[in-house]
């Protein structure tokens, strides 16, 4: 150990916490100055040199003013000197729960000749340092042993700081290693005692306690007025000692780093590998396994031993990990503990109150899950959550339960459905999109403006379609769904508001496309067929009234020869017996608004383009279907979580989550991912109902991987290329790679799964 490296590290960060109260007292100085002020006039006025009327005037003023300022001080120094400063929050470890690891740490403060510090505690992140909690609003501080020698006038000792360790050190190292990684973080305990640096660090804490108390709102306009008050000064005072407090904290670290190079330095670098490791499987267990585990309900009650599991695993995987593995056969640091389990299941439920936001305590709606029990428990009942949900929405936006009648159970939720409605056709401009000119797809006739299939046609259908269509759908989710849901090949797939009316209070307007209008009374040849496939054929009578242009996709006033749906029986008629049979069309059209629409023959308009997006960001490779759906699924999502919240909040407050009060405003703390967006949640869903249908058709089961979270296994195996086959139905609207895995998995489609 280098003693000229520990004193210039020391003596650096007392010259910085010398200059931190320097700014102190010149705050000191400035609210006395108007006092002293004061005391010269007065003095003046009793000798009988400061006389006369003017001098009187000034006595007065500056009296009040000094009054003034004093009772302003004396008030900022009580907050300062009263306010909670911030606690990290952890789990206390007392010393009868780990007599080991508190004589391992005294130990190591003997070896490197600094205080002990006064208690442990565990958090649950990968990091570990020293926290003062010698507030009295903090608790009373651990009392030390009485001094024989020190008289009863004697300066007192600081108490020292409470040693925070990382949870998933303690069971992913061993115990040499977390020796190695503690030993610079309790030299720190040293140069914390000295009484300028520990009057120093409890001044900048109570500036920062300070502000926090003048920043809580939901006060009245007088309390504001003194809380701007007291923040301003507080905030000034914080920007005039931030340089020096900065300097001085990395003046005891230095000292701290240069004290420890005594204590197992050539353990210590391997310890820092496993340092990167442990806090890499941390972060994969927390997103991967642990937040599908708190988004259904269940926390999982053992996340420091999945750690181990975690990283084993990848050693398994990764040859550069390989080594890794065989230092499980050493002493772990957990064993230090007398309860481990315990101390686990504490830290859990404290990460997930941090990194989710969740229940400061278990609950029915808020319990514990073991390993063993995590793929029933979170990963088969996420994915039939998810699965219900997606089935809600799809009924929201009127999309038919079965559209074979002859599946089995018909009117079930079925993964046909889910395909059958986000598979791009014709008229979507998707990946089966045809030339009209061949003859193929939604047909070749002279099909008028408006017709299915035209671009005009779908721009229309979407301006005019308002909240969920006529079917009687919530207007939230619909009007979400309104200009982007296209217009549809099948009765089945149509998402209403594509198949009512086109103009808004058009008569006739219905969710099939064939109500009486459609079907019955003498009408103009105009348009029979729309997009929906309810016209069959020649057969059909004509529309009456020109409310039937707009009852089946057709725009008023447009003329042209029916044009047969692509997905019909192959019983309909072509384009030329379809105009033999009705007859030529009649020049007289009913009488409706007139339209600059272009001919069917001409080359489609292009779509306009849409707002602009901010720069580095791309707009969502998505079909106009995939947009609907995923817009209705965030909105469901939404409301849910809305109600979760007000319901928690309703709720009775315990004892044990009361002292987390000041932590309630901003939870969670550390959100792990960003909110997911509108295509992700489609893709999930989607997945969740592939799965669901794997479980319950093929004999696939839900297991959990520990660097993927939630997995499926089919035939003993995890499926590992299912997200991009799902990723081009959304995105491309084909279904057939998913298709071609689902027959090769022996997964059926058609038949219904079980929901929650």
């Amino acid at each position: 150990m280098s003693g000229i490296g520990v004193e210039a590290g020391a003596q650096a960060a007392r010259s910085r916490a010398l200059a931190v109260l320097r700014v102190r007292g010149r705050a000191l100085a400035v609210a006395l100055l108007p006092a002293g002020t004061e005391v010269i006039l007065l003095t003046g006025a009793s000798t009988g040199r400061l006389v006369g009327p003017g001098w009187d005037a000034a006595r007065w003023v500056v009296g009040v003013l000094a009054v003034l300022v004093l009772l302003a001080a004396a008030g900022i120094a009580v907050v300062v000197a009263r306010a909670r400063p911030a606690m990290s929050p952890t789990v206390p470890v007392p010393e009868g729960s780990a007599p080991d690891l508190y004589g391992m740490v005294r130990d190591l403060a003997d070896r490197l000749d600094v205080p002990a510090p006064s208690a442990i505690a565990l958090t649950p992140d990968c990091d570990s340092w020293l926290e003062d909690r010698a507030h009295s609003a903090h608790g009373p501080p651990p009392r030390p042993a009485p001094d024989e020698i020190a008289g009863p006038g004697r300066r007192r000792t600081p108490v020292a700081p409470v040693l925070v360790i990382g949870s998933p050190f303690l069971w992913w190292m061993r115990v040499g290693e977390l020796r190695a990684v503690l030993a610079p973080v309790i030299a720190g305990t040293g140069p914390s005692a000295h009484p300028d640096i520990a009057a120093a660090r409890r001044f900048v804490r109570g500036l920062d306690a300070a502000v926090a108390v003048a920043s809580t709102g939901g006060r009245r306009p007088l309390t504001r007025g003194v809380c701007a008050a007291l923040g301003w000064v507080a905030r000034l005072l914080l920007r005039g000692c931030r340089e020096h407090a900065t300097q001085m904290e990395r003046g005891v670290a230095a000292a701290a780093a240069e004290r420890a190079q005594a204590v197992d330095y050539g353990l210590r670098i391997v310890a820092q590998e496993q340092v990167g490791l442990a806090y890499a499987g941390w972060d994969r267990l927390l997103t991967r396994v642990a937040l599908p585990a708190w988004r259904m309900g269940r926390w999982p009650s053992r996340l420091d031993a999945g750690v181990v599991a975690a990283l084993t695993e990848l050693s398994r995987r990764d040859r550069l990990a390989e080594g890794f593995a065989s230092r499980l056969g050493e002493r772990p640091a957990c064993d230090l503990l007398e309860e481990p389990g315990a101390v686990d299941e504490a830290a859990s439920l404290l990460a997930a109150r941090l990194f989710h936001g969740g229940p400061a305590e278990s609950g029915p709606d808020w319990a514990p899950v073991d390993w063993q029990a995590y793929p029933e428990e979170v990963v088969d009942r996420t994915w039939r959550a998810e699965a219900a949900r997606l089935h809600r929405v799809l009924d929201t936006l009127g999309v038919r339960p079965s559209p074979d009648p002859r599946a089995p159970g018909p009117g079930g939720p079925t993964l046909a459905r889910v395909l059958d409605h986000l598979t791009a056709t014709a008229e979507d401009g998707g990946w089966g999109a045809m030339d009209a000119d061949a003859g193929t797809g939604a047909g070749a006739g002279a099909a008028g403006p408006g017709a299915a299939g035209s671009p005009a046609a779908t721009g229309v259908v979407a301006c005019g379609a308002s909240g969920a269509g006529g079917n009687g759908a919530g207007a939230d989710v619909g009007a979400v769904a309104t200009g982007a849901s296209g217009s549809a090949s099948r009765p089945d797939q149509a998402a209403p508001g594509a198949q009512g009316a086109v103009a808004a209070g058009a008569p006739g307007a219905g969710t099939d496309g064939a109500g009486p209008e459609a079907t019955g009374g003498p009408a103009p040849s105009a348009s029979a067929s729309g997009t929906d496939g309810a016209g069959t054929g020649p057969t059909d009578a004509p529309a009456a009234g020109p409310a039937a242009s707009g009852a089946a996709g057709t725009a008023p006033g447009a003329t042209g020869a029916p044009t047969p749906s692509p997905t019909a029986s192959g019983t309909g008629p072509s384009d030329s017996q379809a105009d033999d049979a009705d007859g030529p069309a009649p020049t007289d059209a009913p009488a409706g608004p007139s339209t600059d629409l272009p001919a069917a023959d001409s080359a489609p308009a292009a779509r306009e383009p849409g707002p602009q997006l901010p720069f580095g960001e791309e707009e969502d490779p998505t079909t106009e279907r995939s947009a609907a759906l995923a817009a209705g699924l965030s909105a469901e999502l939404a409301r849910e979580e809305a109600a979760g919240v007000d319901a928690s909040a309703a709720g009775r407050r315990s004892p044990v989550s009361a002292q987390w009060d000041e932590f309630a405003c901003g939870l969670p703390l550390f959100p792990l991912q960003p909110q997911r967006t509108a295509r992700e949640l489609l893709a999930d869903h989607v997945t969740a109902m592939v799965c669901c249908a794997a479980v319950d058709t093929a004999g696939a089961v839900p297991a959990l991987d520990w660097l993927d979270g939630p997995s499926l296994l089919l035939g003993g195996e995890r499926a590992a290329d299912l997200a991009p086959k799902v990723l081009t139905l959304i995105e491309e609207g084909d279904p057939g790679p998913l298709r071609d895995w689902l027959a090769a998995s022996g997964i059926r489609p058609e038949k219904p799964v079980r929901l929650v």
